[in-house]
């Protein structure tokens, strides 16, 4: 069935026309920042021999997943601020949609092994290295985009089989998921259906898994006798924590509570959240207070110059 449009117009941010520019530059800095930090963990997880750790190249595998969400949403988002709204095809509109599931579907996959790697350090820290072996972590890597590249399969094959009969206006920065089915005039039964299998499988059960290793962590540290000891365990596991939190909370946020008399604005500003700001601020989160990444940095520059 032929659609009825071929193209949407975003209408990202309409109300921001006295501050056009200061919020353009805004997001370029950010952009650049969050380029060049997750850039940054990578590099020094390739040349520094202290960072060869399961930690480490899970931060690393995080920092691409940011890195393909940033370059996904900010580039049209700097044009719809640009030019107060910007043009894009269907088929664009429902490429970058799926690029932005393949993301966020395998951060949240991360985070729970992650979260997992946490768990053996702190509770079975004499087994470590043999549960969290180089290999487990490749498969585990390799599995993760593969559940993430089908994901985005599944989501690209259902939103094009759908007919779209307008209107050709999605009041939000980016290719949402319910501003974009909205266009459609298909039953959505099925696409909502599986929406919430995925939702289950690839959001809810890796917070649940991330939910029950904090559990035992917290059990754990607080059988430890000293206060010294409870504090370096659990700033093994803060970073993590933080980000985390940010990530799901923002998540909850706007997708899990009623979207009945909520505000528009209001709901771009939380998805910036986690569109544009969670990338910047994961890798600040990861090497701020990690003196492993600080000294590889400090060897890094010292090679170089």
């Amino acid at each position: 069935m032929t659609n009825n449009i071929t193209s949407i117009f975003l209408l990202g941010f309409p109300n921001l026309q006295n501050f056009t520019f200061l919020c353009f530059s805004l997001l370029v800095l950010i952009f650049c920042g969050t380029i060049s930090g997750n850039l940054l963990i990578m590099v020094l997880y390739l040349v520094s021999k202290t960072l060869q750790s399961p930690m480490y190249f899970f931060i690393t595998q995080l920092s691409l997943c940011d890195l393909l969400l940033t370059t996904d949403i900010v580039p049209v988002l700097l044009h719809t601020v640009l030019y107060g709204g910007t043009t894009i095809t269907l088929i664009g509109c429902i490429t970058q949609f799926s690029f932005f599931v393949t993301s966020e579907c395998s951060e949240c996959l991360l985070l729970s092994v992650m979260s997992y790697d946490r768990y053996v350090a702190i509770c079975n820290p004499l087994r470590y290295h043999s549960i969290m072996s180089h290999v487990y972590c490749v498969l585990s890597v390799n599995v993760i985009w593969f559940l993430g590249f089908i994901v985005m399969l599944v989501y690209a094959i259902s939103l094009y089989n759908l007919h779209f009969c307008g209107p050709q206006v999605i009041d939000h920065f980016f290719c949402d998921f319910e501003p974009l089915v909205k266009l459609s005039c298909s039953d959505t039964f099925i696409i909502h259906s599986q929406v919430l299998i995925l939702g289950s499988v690839f959001v809810v059960a890796p917070f649940l898994v991330i939910a029950m290793s904090y559990v035992y962590i917290v059990i754990t540290i607080l059988k430890i006798p000293s206060n010294t000891g409870r504090h370096k365990a659990f700033s093994t596991c803060s970073s993590h924590l933080t980000v985390v939190s940010i990530f799901y909370g923002t998540l909850i946020i706007v997708y899990m509570f009623p979207t009945r008399g909520k505000s528009l604005t209001l709901s771009k500003f939380l998805s910036l959240m986690y569109t544009v700001l969670t990338p910047l601020l994961n890798p600040i989160i990861y090497t701020m207070r990690n003196k492993d990444f600080k000294e590889a940095f400090h060897k890094l520059i010292r090679k170089i110059t």
